[in-house]
This record gives C-alpha cells, sequence and structure tokens, in this order.
C-alpha cells in the first residue's frame, strides 16, 4: 500500500509541474475596452473576424456604456487600451492621469436628425427645443456646444439637451419625447428607417475631426507595447475590411448593433441588419494614422474643452496635446 502511494506521487508531481508550467507560460490576454457605437467598429470586426489572434494576441474585448467609465478603467488598469474619443484623454490627462493616444480609429460623423413634424429646417432652428445627445463632457457633447451649436449663433442653453445613450436617444424620437437627435453611426442610419425624421446637418461635412482614437496608458505602453503595437496591427487589418469590404464587415459586426436578424422599418419593410450596418459603414471614414492635420484640430478640441471649463491644466496654461501623443508605432510601420 505504502509502494502504490509513492508510485501515484510519482506521476503527480510531474503532472502538477506540467500543468503550473503552461499556466506561468500562458499568455496574459490583452483586454481592450469598446462602446457598441459604429466609431469602435475596428476592435469589433479585429476581434471577430480573428485579427488579434491572427497577430499573436489573445484579446479579451470589454463594453462600456460610455467614454467616461471606460477612460477610467484604463486609468485604474483594468484595460489594457481602448477606441473612444480624445476628449476623454485629453480631460483625463491634464488632471495627471498619465495616458497615451497611439493611433487614430474614426473620423467624426455626427448627425442632427429631427423630427419632421417639428418644424426644425437647420441648425439654428434648434432653439428651444429638446435635442438628445450624449453624456456632457463627452466628444459629442463638446463638439455639438463648442462647433455645432455656436457656429450656428446658438448658446448650449438656447436648447434643452438630454445626455442619453445613443440607442435612448433613438427610442426618444419614436416615443415623441425629443424634437431632434445628435447622433452617430449606425444610430443615424437606424433612427432614419424607424421614426419619421430628417437629416439637417452632418458635422463631418463642415468640420472633419478625428472622433475616436486609440488610447492606452503610458504604463501598458512600457511594459506591454509589443502587444499594443500587434493590437494596432490588427485594428489595422480590421480598418482595411471595413473600407474595401463593407458587406464582409457588416457580417462580422451587424449582431452587436442590432439585436434581431432584421430591422422593421417605416417605408422599406423588414431589412436585413447586415443591410443597415453595411450601408452605416460606407458613410464612415475609418483611418488608423493621426495626421498633422488632424493632430491640429485635437488641439482645438482641447481648447474648446478649456474653454467650456471641462479641461482644467495645474498652471492654467492651454493644454498641450502633443503630451499625450505617442506616434512610434505609427512610424514604425511608415504609415
Amino acid at each position: 500500500m505504502i509502494f502504490n502511494v509513492k508510485l501515484k506521487r510519482l506521476f503527480i508531481l510531474p503532472a502538477l509541474l506540467l500543468t503550473l508550467a503552461g499556466h506561468a507560460g500562458a499568455a496574459e490576454k490583452f483586454k481592450i475596452g469598446y462602446l457598441r457605437v459604429m466609431d469602435d467598429a475596428q476592435a469589433i470586426a479585429a476581434f471577430e473576424g480573428g485579427f488579434y489572434k491572427k497577430h499573436g494576441l489573445e484579446v479579451e474585448l470589454v463594453e462600456f456604456k460610455s467614454g467616461t467609465d471606460l477612460i477610467k478603467a484604463i486609468v485604474g488598469g483594468q484595460l489594457d487600451s481602448g477606441v473612444l474619443g480624445f476628449t476623454n484623454a485629453a480631460a483625463w490627462a491634464s488632471k495627471g492621469a498619465d495616458l497615451k493616444v497611439v493611433a487614430g480609429a474614426q473620423h467624426g460623423y455626427h448627425a442632427i436628425v429631427v423630427r419632421e413634424d417639428s418644424g426644425i429646417k437647420d441648425v439654428a432652428g434648434l432653439k428651444g427645443h429638446t435635442l438628445a445627445s450624449q453624456a456632457e463632457g463627452s466628444t459629442a457633447d463638446t463638439v455639438l456646444k463648442g462647433v455645432t451649436l455656436k457656429n450656428a449663433g446658438l448658446k448650449a442653453d438656447d436648447v434643452n439637451i438630454l445626455g442619453v445613450s445613443p440607442q435612448v436617444a433613438v427610442q426618444s424620437l419614436v416615443g415623441k419625447r425629443v424634437d431632434a437627435a445628435f447622433l452617430f453611426e449606425p444610430q443615424a442610419s437606424i433612427a432614419k428607417l424607424v421614426a419619421p425624421v430628417k437629416q439637417i446637418y452632418e458635422v463631418g461635412e463642415v468640420w472633419p475631426f478625428p472622433c475616436m482614437v486609440v488610447i492606452t496608458s503610458g504604463e501598458t505602453l512600457a511594459k506591454r507595447r509589443d502587444a499594443v503595437w500587434k493590437s494596432l496591427d490588427a485594428q489595422r487589418e480590421a480598418i482595411e475590411l471595413l473600407q474595401k469590404d463593407p458587406a464582409a464587415a457588416s457580417k462580422l459586426i451587424a449582431s452587436y448593433f442590432i439585436a434581431d436578424p432584421t430591422l422593421k422599418t417605416l417605408k422599406q419593410g423588414e431589412l436585413p441588419r447586415e443591410t443597415v450596418i453595411r450601408d452605416a459603414i460606407k458613410s464612415q471614414t475609418f483611418s488608423a494614422v493621426l495626421t498633422a492635420k488632424e493632430l491640429a484640430r485635437m488641439q482645438e478640441l482641447a481648447n474648446i474643452l478649456q474653454d467650456q471649463g471641462s479641461l482644467k491644466t495645474r498652471d492654467g496654461k492651454p493644454f498641450d496635446v502633443n503630451a499625450i501623443i505617442d506616434l512610434d508605432w505609427q512610424k514604425s510601420r511608415k504609415l
């Protein structure tokens, strides 16, 4: 009996050591945060298309309801990177957070759609009306107040702005709880299909800007630079798919935006969700590259944030976006 026990130990010990060695050698997952909006399509497509694995990276995709919650997770070390609005990085960096913008994602396309029975014909006509938009301090909110309304001669308090999710904004249009909404894709396209609305404005046509960027922490970039770069290589490949084959990309990501296989529309009956998302993809501009022109626009956004009081530097001087920009990946790929 004693011999049998010793014999079992001889077999168990090597097996245990192999198991422990396997865990020790297992690659740590790279956690990427995203929002369920078209602006984050590259992160979703890279995951569903297997591009992260192709580039040797085991990724966990983590959904967030707001850019604020996502940036908090990056600052707190719960995420390795995320695709979200540049203004989040600027605002938190001004408070001392060690953040880095390492690549581009999607250009700013935000449409204003109004109910057909509202009588609103242009942006100036929003005065006195209720408009659904994003949370205060978000990139969408910053551009809406600091560019769109300002250029139309309106102040933020001239319009009753409700900060809600894009999904709730669409539902509010359908339920006649708001007169208008400031929406990005695919919610802008969905709203035009399910509610009696018309589009009166598109910020991407008059004031193009790098809306979504890839953000990581300085610590992650220092400790896991190779993994960060692999994730960017994968997302760049996903962007190429989005640009060159929207139909194929739609098959990968459509279920993230429309739960049912079809969307019931007002005038076209039931539309396959892949068709809706394909058309939404076509209306967007995705790019992993941040150009000099876009960096200048990002500085404009930071200046607007300071004017609005959402961004405050410790010394009171203008915030310099170059302090949080790291384009080493872009330069290494000669993009």
